[in-house]
Parts: structure tokens; sequence; C-alpha cells
């Protein structure tokens, strides 16, 4: 059968609405004609992706299945269309997306000094799809801590990052300078694995309130200071490799000019980075420190 785009969009909104008339709105349509438009997919498909009640619908396993694979349809379909435009109008556009704590502004600079036509956009990662948007088309460039996904992808090592612990001022081991792996060892460590959160800001609400520690890379330790958490370096950890990523089949258009100014852009700054990078434990802040009303400052990112 031939995919409808105009059902799965409609089948996307009653998806999120959880509701006919709420989706129906959304949709600038009638009612009636979306109950009837989704019976006509559903029957198309030949599967149920809704199980009806007077006041809300609710995805079948099957209709959970399609969610997923819908979204990232549409994402492809609606980037394929911009750039279609895009290319009709003669602009050249450079999306560039980037892990939360990595910077890539100096990169993009240096990219613009050479290309000034080149539109640059900048697409912020949530830290748990970090290859997703180089696959669906909504990036053309990433700028990622690894571990991710690489089949498919080029990429280009930029340098290494340390982690740190992360956890609440109250928590006993947040009055040690410096920590091991050992002394994690039974500690509730919240990540992809344990429990997904949506943002950093709710993975740090979450260790302030006591709900469990997290091994994050320095720099973002370096852009999340608040006075309820300490940032102690764990030295048995090993570093994170960070890197430029971008689709294999990426060979065209403004693509390889900026992987190949931002590999020498990003590594210089990493590598002075290294360089000024102060030894534990002179700038962690300590649970003392922070109970007597001195401002805990997180480790610097620089």
């Amino acid at each position: 059968m031939d995919l409808d785009l105009r059902k799965l969009r409609y089948f996307v909104a009653v998806a999120e609405h959880r509701q006919f008339g709420r989706a129906a709105q959304a949709l600038f349509i009638a009612q009636p004609v979306l109950s009837r438009q989704i019976r006509a997919f559903e029957q198309e498909l030949g599967c149920l992706l809704f199980t009806r009640t007077t006041r809300s619908v609710e995805l079948t396993p099957a209709g959970r299945q399609l969610y997923d694979e819908a979204r990232r349809i549409t994402t492809v379909v609606d980037t394929a269309l911009r750039r279609v435009h895009e290319a009709e109008r003669g602009e050249q556009r450079l999306v560039i997306a980037f892990s939360p704590g990595l910077h890539v502004s100096d990169a993009i600079r240096a990219f613009t000094a050479s290309h000034p036509k080149v539109e640059i956009d900048v697409f912020p990662l949530r830290w748990w799809e970090q290859d997703a948007p180089l696959r669906d088309g909504r990036a053309h460039v990433g700028y990622l801590r690894r571990p991710f996904d690489d089949s498919g992808l080029r990429t280009v090592p930029i340098g290494h990052e340390t982690k740190v612990a992360c956890l609440p001022v109250t928590h006993p081991l947040a009055g040690h300078h410096t920590l091991t792996s050992a002394d994690l060892d039974g500690e509730p460590i919240l990540d992809v694995r344990t429990r997904r959160t949506s943002s950093l800001e709710e993975k740090f609400e979450l260790i302030a309130s006591g709900q469990g520690l997290a091994l994050v890379p320095l720099s973002v330790a370096g852009s999340y200071s608040r006075p309820d958490l300490v940032y102690l370096p764990v030295t048995d950890a090993l570093p994170v490799e960070t890197c430029l990523a971008v689709p294999q089949s990426s060979c065209a258009g403004p693509v390889p000019d900026f992987l190949d100014i931002a590999t020498a852009t990003l590594r210089r700054h990493s590598g002075a980075a290294e360089e000024r990078k102060p030894g534990p434990p002179a700038r962690l802040p300590t649970a003392a420190a922070a109970k007597a009303g001195e401002p805990a400052h997180a480790p610097s990112a620089d």
C-alpha cells in the first residue's frame, strides 16, 4: 500500500492529543472528518491504532509502534521539503547540532568568515538523541560526545573530556575532595538505563532532591552551577571522546568545508582547554562551604 502522509499526520495529532475533538481543532478540520480519516487509515493498515472510550483514546501496541515511526517519517519529509524550497531559492543553509555543554560558536565564526552567504542554524541536542538528527535530516553536522551509534556516519575525533560526579550537598560523599568508582558502588545512578529524563534541568533537580547521583562531563557541570549540588572528580573514570559527525552521504554543499574548518578550530580550543584545566580539588565545591552559605561553583568548562 502507498502511505498517505495526510492521514499519517492526522494519526499523529490524535496520538498526541489523546482526544479527537482537540486533535481536530489543532488540524482545523471537523471532528467527524477526522474520525472517518482515522477509521479509513486503520482499514488500509489492517489493524487498530486506537482503543476508544467516550472521553479519550489510547494507542494500541500497533499504534505506539506507528507513532514512533511516524514522528521520524514526518520529520524527514518536512526537512526534505524545506531543503527543496531552499534549493529553489538558491539558499545555502547549514544546521549544526551540539551536545549539552559543548560549544561550537568558535567554529561557526571561523566558517562564516570565509563563507558569509551560508545561513547557519544551531540545534541543541537532548542528551539521549545525539545521532538521531543527523539521520533524519534535522542537522547536517553534529558536535557530539561518545557513546552514540556511529554506523553510517563519518566521525572526526576532536578531544577528550573528563567526567565528574554530581551529587547533593547533603550526601555523605559531598565532603570528599575526590572520588573513585568504588565510592559510588551501590549508589543509585541516574542515566539512560535507569531513568530517562526529558532535560538536564530535570536530572539535576532529581539529584538535588536526593533521587540519585550522576556522572556528567566537566563542561556540563560548568554550565549548571547551583548551590545545592557539588561536582567531584572521579579519579578512575574514563574520559569521554568528543567528535564531529556527519552522514557519510554528506559530501556536497558547505558541509565538507565546515568540517575542515571546525576540526582545526575545535581541536585547537580543546587542546587549550586541557592545558588550562585546573587540578582537583582547587576549584571544586565542598558540602561544608555550601552549608556555610559560600557560593558553590561548578568546575569550569574552560
